[in-house]
């Protein structure tokens, strides 16, 4: 008897130690470090791809000679691997961004410095040039909409480009003074719900009169039967220097925006645009992780945590570029990739 009380009770206590169920909760806005971005740094949009996999790319001023990288990580915030980007203009800003990916599994990259449209294959880390925008464009953040087509905001020019599937030559497909932004803070995430058949938009500054000139907006775009644009319409204005980056949808149709300005946070907003709550203490980035929010700029669902890229672009604190893992409690919705999203 003596026996088996032994072995009972080291049973038990072998499961107390190992089973995943003893693990405490976390509570909403625990924030993480999910890992640091090695240098050169400055990373912008987390992109989860549906392999499992975490991918981010760099961003490097016009004074350094360093390309820019894309870095991969495994859901566990591993480093795995990186690849240099080939072609960029050393002499001009230059920096890359992880912006979406094709049905086959190829990330989609938007290059700055040649205002270009890049494709990258982890399995083989070949990279292929498939559009190039206009001289002064600046490609921020895309998202693949209706019949295939990929819908690209420009930071500089105040217009969404789509370039249609099967096409490499991208097409100015709507613009709007309220895109132009004030002091060059322009156009930055965008996401097409195909529940509701419209593109959201985030906007760093207002410049169309709407609007104080130093608030943001987040805005919804309709795209018609007609594959034209409808009107464009204010879900949400920011606060004054919030500068509202890239987001993430939830399961329940809150936005999560990244605001890179002044306040450093992360807000939720409802599907209809009213404020929930900030994750974060404004201006100080204060979040209860070892890294603080610094020029937050995106907000990316990896099961109900948001991973939010830090770039820490003012000051350029290298212990500061890091992804953050932020608990938000709900599952988010993945990315709308068609069976055409491709080149």
């Amino acid at each position: 008897m003596r026996r088996l009380l032994t072995l009972v009770v080291s049973a038990a206590l072998a499961l107390t130690v190992w089973s995943p169920v003893s693990a405490a909760p976390r509570e909403v806005g625990d924030t993480r470090v999910f890992s640091l971005v090695p240098s050169p740094g400055f990373p912008a949009y987390v992109h989860v791809h549906t392999n499992g996999r975490v991918y981010a790319g760099t961003y490097v001023d016009s004074g350094s000679t360093m390309r820019s990288k894309v870095f991969e990580w495994g859901a566990d915030g591993t480093l795995l691997r990186s690849w240099t980007v080939p072609g960029q203009d050393l002499d001009a800003d230059h920096g890359v961004q992880v912006a979406n990916q094709t049905r086959s599994g190829r990330l989609v990259l938007l290059e700055t410095s040649t205002a270009s449209v890049l494709t990258l294959d982890p399995d083989t880390g070949t990279f292929r040039r498939v559009a190039r925008f206009p001289d002064g464009a600046v490609p921020n953040y895309a998202t693949w909409g209706p019949r295939g087509a990929l819908f690209v905001t420009d930071y500089a020019e105040g217009v969404i480009w789509k370039v249609p599937h099967g096409e490499s030559k991208p097409r100015r497909w709507f613009s709007s003074p309220a895109l132009t932004g004030a002091v060059e803070f322009g156009t930055t995430g965008i996401r097409y719900r195909p529940g509701r058949g419209d593109l959201l938009i985030s906007q760093q500054t207002v410049s169309d009169g709407s609007d104080a000139p130093t608030n943001g907006a987040l805005y919804r775009l309709p795209v018609r039967a007609s594959g034209r644009p409808g009107p464009l319409a204010t879900l949400w204005t920011s606060q004054p220097g919030d500068l509202p980056d890239g987001f993430g949808i939830g399961r329940s149709g809150h936005v999560y925006v990244a605001l890179a300005g002044l306040s450093n946070q992360l807000v939720e907003l409802t599907a209809s645009g009213e404020e929930v709550r900030r994750f974060g203490t404004a201006l100080t980035g204060d979040n209860g992780s070892p890294v603080p929010f610094d020029t937050p700029c995106s907000a990316t669902f990896l099961g109900k945590r948001v991973l939010v890229a830090n770039q820490s672009a003012v000051a350029g604190d290298a212990t500061h570029q890091a992804i953050l893992d932020v608990y938000v409690g709900e599952t988010g919705r993945a990315p709308y990739l068609p069976k055409d999203a491709g080149f």
